[in-house]
């Protein structure tokens, strides 16, 4: 599944194409994803495209008259392409652009969703999610706070969203091995020290992420089909018997919380 970098660095590289832009029309070959296609889909002729912005693992397209909430689900790609672009088995939606170009929903899977609101940030999926990673608010002193008290493990308690959202499966095993923090600790047993260790490397290695263009282990391509090449950088996510590059010590994976974790039982102790 597309996480918080695959979806930002796809909001920054299709905001200067659409932002300004206008829809003509929308064709749409299927109308069940994960809910039914938001019907604003079919009338949308001459709507300017507003603004492109991203919460969570949600891309939210403004225009005059509300909101586009879009998610990619489990194999959604979003491209960026010329009109008249031949269609393939699993393109399910197409928005025509003044422009002449098109963007296109691709989702085999069909777990991604286009729904419709006024205001996105009140929507049921939105309202109650958690602090942005790469926002201000967002810190060692948040986190050493939000831990009081959880008896949760630290890992899949970090992947809680209303927690702090878009830290997903590989971003949270990553980032505890960069913090050497093991992800079994009980989530109340972090001291301050360690909660702003975290916070830091979670913030640096999205950062990194976005800049790489994301993680493709699967599905996820960028907007020009391109794959992204954070996946390359990894240090233990999906390296089980692999040595750990600080001490060589195989990497071990466990099930948390029906996810496989991925962690060095020498550089994270409990």
């Amino acid at each position: 599944m597309p996480e918080l970098p695959e979806v930002e660095t796809l909001c920054r590289v299709l905001r200067p194409r659409l932002v300004g832009d206008a829809i003509e029309a929308a064709v749409v070959r299927q109308t069940q994803l994960r809910w039914p296609v938001a019907p604003e889909l079919f009338q949308l002729s001459g709507a300017p495209i507003i603004s492109l912005q991203r919460r969570a693992k949600y891309l939210l397209m403004q225009l005059a008259s509300g909101w586009f909430v879009i998610h990619l689900g489990m194999s959604g790609r979003l491209q960026w392409l010329p009109g008249h672009t031949p269609v393939n088995k699993h393109d399910h939606i197409d928005l025509l652009l003044a422009s002449g170009n098109l963007l296109r929903f691709t989702d085999p899977r069909r777990f991604g969703a286009w729904l419709w609101c006024v205001d996105p940030y009140q929507h049921r999926l939105l309202a109650h999610l958690g602090v942005e990673p790469l926002s201000p608010a967002f810190t060692g002193a948040y986190l050493g706070q939000a831990v009081c008290g959880q008896k949760m493990a630290i890992k899949p308690w970090l992947m809680k969203n209303s927690v702090v959202v878009g830290i997903g499966n590989i971003y949270a095993s990553e980032a505890l091995y960069r913090a050497a923090i093991s992800p079994c600790c009980q989530a109340r047993r972090l001291d301050q020290e360690a909660a702003d260790r975290l916070a830091v490397n979670i913030q640096q290695l999205l950062q990194e992420a976005i800049t790489q263009g994301g993680s493709t282990l699967r599905d996820f391509r960028q907007v020009d089909g391109q794959p992204g090449y954070f996946s390359q950088k990894l240090q233990v996510y999906g390296r089980t018997g692999q040595p750990c590059q600080r001490c060589d010590t195989p990497i071990v994976c466990l099930r948390q919380a029906q996810r496989s974790t991925f962690y060095c039982p020498t550089c994270q102790v409990e």
